[in-house]
């Protein structure tokens, strides 16, 4: 479980926490050994005191819209156990397409994970071995602590080693000149 602490303002301005606890969306299909935690959400340029509400409780989020944001978690599986085993591959694919058709659109069908998003992405390995693979091949390995600046570049995320890699990710809509 991904704990999620949300502070905001009273009806006086002053400070207070809005909640304490799992975020209300996390994605995971009964099929595939992928999560995705959706822990905020803006949809332009944010502005504060914010209201209340809790962006994530009421949708999914896709990407973000240019100006707006995402804070999510993922969990990525080792390589070759991306299904359940029993799972169906198709019957996941479409629960994650629902929920990211941005993400899944971008996806490059003759190599698997291959996407690109128009985003600028800040990415941390929290848990885990991870290499960024770019579109030519060449990768880079990560672990824990380190951090990468992805700037709408067709990459994939290939887990090293047998145990899952968790993520945190921040990502902002961009524009694509």
């Amino acid at each position: 479980m991904i704990r999620r602490v949300v502070t905001g303002h009273d009806k006086h301005g002053k400070s207070v926490f809005v909640s304490d606890g799992e975020p209300p969306f996390v994605l995971r299909t009964r099929d595939l050994n992928l999560g995705t935690t959706e822990v905020w959400a803006t949809d332009g340029p944010p502005a504060v005191p914010v209201d209340h509400d809790d962006p994530t409780a009421a949708r999914p989020h896709d990407l973000p819209g240019v100006g707006g944001s995402r804070f999510r978690m993922v969990e990525l599986p080792p390589e070759g156990q991306l299904v359940v085993e029993g799972g169906d591959l198709a019957a996941g694919l479409a629960a994650y397409a629902a929920h990211s058709p941005g993400i899944v659109a971008g996806m490059k069908p003759d190599n698997p994970g291959m996407h690109v998003t128009a985003t600028v992405d800040y990415g941390i390995v929290v848990r885990g071995r991870v290499a960024l693979e770019l579109d030519d091949g060449v990768r880079v390995d990560l672990g824990p602590g380190d951090c990468v600046v992805q700037n709408g570049t067709m990459h994939a995320w290939r887990v090293i080693g047998d145990e899952p890699c968790l993520m945190a990710f921040v990502m902002i809509g961009a524009t694509r000149a």
